[in-house]
């Protein structure tokens, strides 16, 4: 199957934005440790710490049989769902552990809080405390949808 124009345009805008952001393309992130001397208290509003360098880029999963584009720039992240969720919020270490905190415009509770469970550089799994669970997600690189991408159910 194929993927709807509107799904490919809103997932092209939302991996451009990270282009120009600069953390997209870092080929060279690693996984960090969880040393708790490389986390600073930064006093956001939702408890996170320092940025996680492992957590910068694109990731991209479906689910639903829509697109999500998970985007970690610095502290900060943004997830987009075409047709459905846009949301903000921030990421990095907290307690050892290296957690997203989102708030979404539409007031979904699927992706509010989740743990990141592994991360690598080619793809990242995450649990989430809301209804879309465990979820795992495969780097886009350069702004482009990264191969193998299962795109059953789109563009229905």
């Amino acid at each position: 199957m194929r993927i709807t124009t509107a799904a490919a345009a809103g997932l092209a805008g939302a991996l451009a934005l990270t282009a120009c952001s600069g953390g997209g393309s870092d080929s060279s992130a690693t996984p960090s440790g969880t040393s708790s001397a490389g986390a600073t208290a930064t006093g956001g509003s939702n408890g996170s710490t320092g940025s996680s360098d492992a957590l910068q880029g694109s990731w991209i999963t479906t689910s639903g049989g829509k697109i999500v584009a998970l985007v970690v720039t610095g502290k900060e992240a943004g997830l987009f769902e075409t047709g459905g969720a846009v949301c903000s919020g921030t990421a990095g270490e907290e307690a050892g552990m290296r957690m997203i905190h989102l708030s979404c415009t539409d007031g979904s509770k699927d992706r509010v809080t989740g743990m990141v469970d592994s991360v690598s550089k080619s793809g990242m799994k995450v649990t989430w405390s809301g209804k879309s669970g465990k979820e795992t997600y495969t780097r886009a690189e350069g702004g482009k949808l990264p191969s193998g991408l299962p795109t059953a159910g789109l563009g229905q």
